[in-house]
């Protein structure tokens, strides 16, 4: 629901915050904003990005990020290197892998001595500001954001209420921005947006999904909260026209990772690691383009320091695809990588991978054990679609494959991404795949070991510091 300041302000005292965590800053030289573009970064929460309309969802019809896609560059190899929010998020604020800023699992603090985007860019003459969920702000000498009230900032949040007046402000400023909003949809509990608005037996499943009834009343839910992010999507393009920002605005979507369902969000599937982001940049960015580049999350800071003109940081993970958003290449990454730590989600079960345009090798690093996620997987909750899906396993093979395909893993697993997206013929056992297997199993061991990835090691459980 969008809400007027006004009306928030009665229930919430917001204007101390806001005052009290926007810089002022300086005015600078007339014409310098007209030197360098605005940058708006939207982001969604928990996103299966195969349900936007111009990804080639079906179930219902994103407009405003199909309109973005429409007038941008849409890239359909952004892969997050690790499948869950704090993670993904600080890669994106570090351009450093996980490993390497620290939180590397969910929920862990990135180390104290990093520099995030907002250094970069202030360096650069920009203000960095963020709004909405922002679990992944501290501590605050990493990430010394401009919070900006507007967006709800608790992703598991019953409602998602949220204002422009305080945005509005902020992008009106004469010096060059930043802004992040971070949505919290379509994050759990799914509890905005109107699910009677789908029709649960007509819906189109995942095909790694067990088909059941609750599997698909919660599907809507989630399919509804899919549709709120679509609307803020909407409102702040919608507020960059009206304030006459949108022809001096570079405007990024990104999806995040996959969604809080059995195979996707805390995992090293397709469905948890393959995002979504469109680009539009007037007057650079090619309208209704597309990409097959790879790039990850990492390379997102590196890629905004370019566009502001800073010098490229060569501790960073990440390189610049800026190129890229010019047209001036048609790739990036040869690979992308993958990191999976169990705990604190549940026991440990540490996962790699590698991939490359056709091709993903997965190695479960310990398979003697069985992979657990304590919010989906507790089969004595009778609301969890998990449940349901174990319970019709038992009657039917298909399902029980489906099941043990996400529960019981071998050592490692390899698949043909173009001729099975969904992950579910394991080509691992088959001769002919050998030599294939060995060279990207090495490739991927190489990384971890340039990384300090200690593999199953790693997946151990962290003191935690408070007070951060």
């Amino acid at each position: 629901m969008l809400l007027s300041l006004k009306n928030v302000l009665q229930a919430l005292p917001l204007t101390a915050m806001f005052f009290s965590t926007v810089t002022v800053h300086a005015a600078v030289p007339p014409g310098e904003k007209d030197r360098k573009p605005n940058i708006i970064i939207i982001m969604a929460d928990d996103l299966d990005s195969r349900q936007l309309s111009c990804y080639g969802g079906v179930n219902l019809k994103t407009k405003n990020i199909d309109r973005l896609a429409e007038e941008g560059l849409k890239f359909n190899a952004i892969i997050a290197s690790e499948a869950m929010c704090v993670p993904t998020r600080a890669s994106l604020f570090t351009g450093l892998y996980p490993a390497h800023h620290g939180a590397y699992q969910n929920h862990k603090p990135v180390y104290n001595d990093l520099k995030s985007v907002c250094h970069y860019l202030k360096s650069a003459g920009y203000r960095v500001g963020l709004t909405g969920k922002n679990h992944v702000t501290k501590p605050v000498t990493v990430f010394p954001f401009d919070i900006i009230p507007g967006f709800e900032p608790n992703c598991v949040s019953p409602t998602n209420a949220y204002f422009l007046d305080s945005i509005k402000q902020y992008i009106r400023q004469q010096q060059p921005y930043c802004l992040f909003v971070m949505s919290i949809n379509p994050h759990a509990p799914w509890t905005v947006g109107d699910p009677d608005a789908f029709d649960p037996k007509q819906l189109k499943l995942p095909a790694h999904w067990v088909d059941t009834d609750l599997t698909r009343k919660q599907f809507c839910k989630y399919l509804a909260e899919v549709r709120r992010l679509d609307d803020e999507v909407g409102d702040v393009l919608n507020l960059l026209k009206e304030t006459g920002e949108d022809k001096n605005t570079i405007v990024i979507f990104l999806g995040e990772q996959g969604p809080q369902f059995p195979g996707g969000k805390w995992n090293l599937f397709d469905n948890g690691q393959k995002s979504s982001m469109i680009v539009r940049w007037p007057g650079v960015v090619k309208p209704a383009s597309e990409t097959d580049a790879i790039v990850q999350y990492e390379d997102i800071t590196p890629t905004l320091i370019d566009i502001a003109g800073g010098s490229p940081v060569k501790s960073l993970d990440g390189r610049s695809f800026k190129q890229v958003l010019e047209a001036k290449t048609a790739e990036h990454r040869s690979v992308a990588y993958g990191i999976h730590n169990n705990i604190p989600e549940g026991p440990a079960y540490p996962i790699r991978s590698i991939r490359d345009h056709q091709y993903k090798l997965i190695m479960n690093l310990r398979p003697d054990s069985a992979y657990y996620i304590k919010y989906m997987m507790n089969t004595k909750r009778e609301e969890l679609a998990w449940t349901t899906w174990v319970a019709k396993a038992a009657h039917s093979a298909a399902d029980q494959k489906l099941v043990e395909r996400i529960a019981h893993r071998p050592a490692l697993e390899f698949y043909d991404l173009k001729a099975d997206p969904y992950e579910l013929n394991n080509l691992a056992g088959q001769a002919q795949y050998g030599e294939q297997i060995r060279s990207y199993q090495s490739e991927l061991l190489k990384w971890m070991k340039e990384q300090g990835d200690t593999g199953a090691a790693m997946d151990k459980p962290i003191k935690r510091k408070k007070n951060l």
